[in-house]
């Protein structure tokens, strides 16, 4: 399981999420923590990469395991303000790049990245949230390679492939740390 982070950057009432290729859900800028770098300049750099913006941290909202059957992993979660740089895709990430307003949320979000952008938008800080996915009748943790090849063998579109797979889960989330006032 590995540590990545999220980062929520919000301007004048609207938050900026991305469109996976993979899947062709939305979700926020993300991405693994690289060796030797700290996880606020894994947030900048990730950022960067999937949004081409460049973003001031502004607080940590919170800390998300992710546990189950489908993609385990570990998310740190900042919000931030966009402070320069001009939006763009990243090939092979990201399809589309785009600001919506906070009451206008794009369908499918990404499981559990609907619990983090309200986390976001409403403010939190220090939250602790255990986010559970399980498949049934779905191998233990596939590893991305052989998600990959499910998808395509499946005959329906990226997205159509993810939301029937989330159909199927059993979702769960406990808030372990109620989050700072």
């Amino acid at each position: 399981m590995g540590l990545a982070v999220n980062v929520a950057v919000m301007h004048e009432n609207k938050i900026l999420l991305t469109q996976r290729e993979d899947f062709e859900t939305w979700i926020l800028p993300s991405g693994g923590v690289e060796e030797g770098e700290s996880l606020a300049q894994a947030a900048l750099r990730e950022t960067k990469e999937e949004t081409g913006l460049d973003v001031e941290l502004t607080r940590l909202v919170g800390v998300y395991s992710r546990l189950g059957s489908f993609s385990p992993g570990y998310m740190i979660l900042f919000a931030a303000r966009p402070m320069g740089g001009e939006i763009k895709c990243q090939p092979g990430e990201t399809i589309a790049v785009q600001w919506f307003d906070f009451d206008q949320l794009p369908s499918p979000l990404s499981a559990g990245h609907k619990r983090r952008v309200e986390d976001a938008i409403s403010g939190a800080c220090g939250v602790v949230v255990l986010q559970e996915i399980n498949l049934p009748e779905f191998p233990e943790s596939p590893t991305r390679s052989e998600l990959m090849e499910m998808r395509d063998q499946s005959g329906l579109s990226r997205q159509q492939f993810y939301v029937k797979l989330m159909e199927q889960a059993v979702y769960s989330e406990t808030v372990e740390i109620q989050p700072a006032e």
